[in-house]
């Protein structure tokens, strides 16, 4: 007897990196999976949770490589749902946050599939709690913004100079690119001292910190090789954190010594 095919596409957020973060009801889908479409941020060992018998199929991007269309993404889902049965989207972090998530649900459900989402933790919030830089706190900051660094237009975020003008913490994601452009924005509200922290491939083995200022950011980068993926961090909070407890003391007596 042939058993009739349930169509199903599941958008499951994998966390910011490290395959740990990844949510519970998200490893249970996997677990159910008939095929997995995975992007390029998410480490392998997550694919293991899915069976033995589940296609799996690399359909991420990466900056400067070649990468599957967004469309071929999107009819993917629908075909293999309707060939397969339940189809698992798996996406970095959190589908919903500059993920296309809403725009991949909003494709496959015109054609009738049902969907499902399993948000994931937001790389925005977990990569600098992971560093010890709360994005609020207390006395310091009241609130923040999340900013793509790069909108479809392929240019930084207008977003950025009215988030330049609050005490709010800033984040922005997929924003590495554009570091001479965040840099000449907080410049030009003058914040030339305001604290910045690049962290590149947070929660993950290959995490790296650059730490500095507005003014000096762009060396230390390209002093440290800084590239994507890498989550920046701009505000007065980025001091609070105690891994970069050192680079701040340093700025504080340098400065102390140049005013003597």
């Amino acid at each position: 007897m042939i058993q009739a095919i349930c169509p199903k596409v599941t958008l499951v957020g994998a966390g910011p990196g490290d395959p740990e973060l990844m949510t519970l009801k998200g490893i249970l889908a996997l677990n159910t999976a008939d095929v997995v479409l995975y992007d390029a941020l998410i480490d392998p060992v997550l694919l293991k949770h899915a069976p033995a018998t589940a296609m799996k199929i690399f359909v991420g991007k990466r900056v400067g490589k070649h990468s599957t269309p967004q469309e071929d993404t999107n009819q993917l889902c629908v075909e293999l749902a309707r060939k397969h049965g339940h189809v698992v989207r798996l996406k970095g972090g959190d589908p919903f946050v500059f993920g296309r998530g809403g725009e991949e649900v909003e494709y496959i459900q015109a054609f009738g599939i049902p969907t499902a989402v399993i948000p994931g933790i937001t790389s925005a919030i977990a990569v600098p709690a992971n560093a010890g830089i709360p994005v609020t706190k207390r006395g310091i900051s009241e609130s923040f913004w999340v900013v793509t660094g790069t909108t479809t237009a392929g240019e930084l975020s207008r977003d950025l100079s009215l988030a330049a003008q609050s005490t709010a913490t800033v984040v922005i994601l997929m924003g590495t690119k554009k570091l001479s452009e965040i840099a000449d924005t907080y410049r030009k509200a003058g914040k030339p001292h305001l604290p910045v922290a690049i962290i590149q491939s947070g929660t993950t083995r290959e995490e790296k910190i650059t730490a500095g200022f507005i003014h000096d950011i762009e060396q230390k980068a390209m002093e440290n090789q800084v590239e994507a993926p890498a989550v920046i961090i701009v505000g007065e909070v980025v001091r609070e954190s105690l891994r970069l407890a050192e680079v701040y003391r340093e700025a504080i007596s340098t400065i102390s010594l140049c005013s003597e």
